[in-house]
């Protein structure tokens, strides 16, 4: 069943597009990632869906309602992380959930939401003393308390460290698990890899890709990279020579090594018969990243 219908999304700004043409369909109980460079029009095309900037054309349907013409029925299926999103310093955790608890005709037990999202402990804690991770964690049981069909979370795990950001997957994937569909704008790559069931990826306001992370991976030249450190010196013609070897390169005291085919034994073979050990041998496949490069000429964080 489709929840959120996106087609031909136009936005402008003056006579600078933002969002030309954006199309993508998002089914119940997906991970749906919007996935793009700083400036692609991520966040515009979703403040669009969430009813919160007015299109300039196409059309949009969120469990069948067009945010434009009913923004107030929209509100009660549709819960939002936002990307800059802020409290009172001075306003507790357990005050902000009663507070936007009471926005709802029939939201979601909120003490029971804050206990799964390991808030409980700080719900007399004002918004100013939580740390990144807290802050997140609220934010996401804001969104939560209206008991939405569908969740809009974008650059959920902006600024927080690594295990907090692992954390808040988890949490991701708990909310999905609870039944809500959520839509997740990011421009991390192993964020998208790990939690996307499919990515729009989006570069200058157009979607230049739709597929599963292992789809859009798919789409990169097959091959392989190994990286090591030699333990003795080897001249690299040695591994060019070889037919599984499409390409030698130095990086400082390493030699990372392209090719096809059983790459690694044919590697390693070469290194045996000129007595050479592989020291800090690591095997590398194509990645999220490397086929972001290839669809967009860019790295996501440019």
């Amino acid at each position: 069943m489709t929840i959120i219908e996106v087609d031909g999304l136009v936005k402008r700004y003056g006579d600078h597009t933002v969002v030309n043409g954006v199309s993508f369909a998002v089914e119940q109980g997906e991970i749906f990632g919007i996935l793009g460079p700083n400036g692609a029009g991520k966040t515009t095309t979703v403040e669009c869906v969430e009813g919160l900037r007015a299109r300039d054309g196409g059309t949009i349907r969120v469990c069948g309602i067009d945010p434009r013409d009913d923004s107030g029925e929209l509100r009660h299926l549709l819960g939002a992380q936002l990307q800059a999103g802020e409290l009172p310093d001075k306003l507790k955790v357990g005050e902000a959930m009663e507070l936007y608890s009471s926005f709802y005709r029939r939201p979601a037990d909120w003490r029971e939401l804050i206990a799964t999202l390991r808030l409980t402990d700080k719900l007399d804690t004002q918004f100013r003393r939580l740390s990144g991770g807290q802050k997140q964690r609220l934010s996401i049981a804001l969104a939560l308390v209206g008991a939405p069909r569908v969740a809009v979370l974008d650059e959920l795990t902006t600024g927080l460290d690594p295990q907090a950001r692992r954390d808040a997957w988890d949490l991701i994937e708990g909310v999905r698990d609870r039944g809500v569909t959520i839509l997740l704008v990011t421009h991390f790559m192993e964020e998208a890899e790990r939690l996307c069931d499919r990515l729009a990826v989006i570069d200058s306001g157009r979607v230049v890709a739709l597929d599963t992370p292992a789809g859009l991976v798919s789409r990169v030249e097959h091959g392989q990279r190994i990286r090591f450190r030699p333990s003795a010196p080897l001249d690299p013609a040695v591994l060019s020579a070889l037919p599984e070897v499409t390409a030698v390169e130095r990086a400082g005291g390493q030699l990372v090594v392209s090719g096809t085919g059983n790459l690694l034994l044919a590697v390693t073979t070469a290194l045996a018969r000129h007595d050479v050990v592989a020291a800090d041998l690591r095997v590398e496949q194509s990645t999220l990243d490397d086929a972001f490069v290839a669809l967009t000429g860019r790295r996501a964080d440019a």
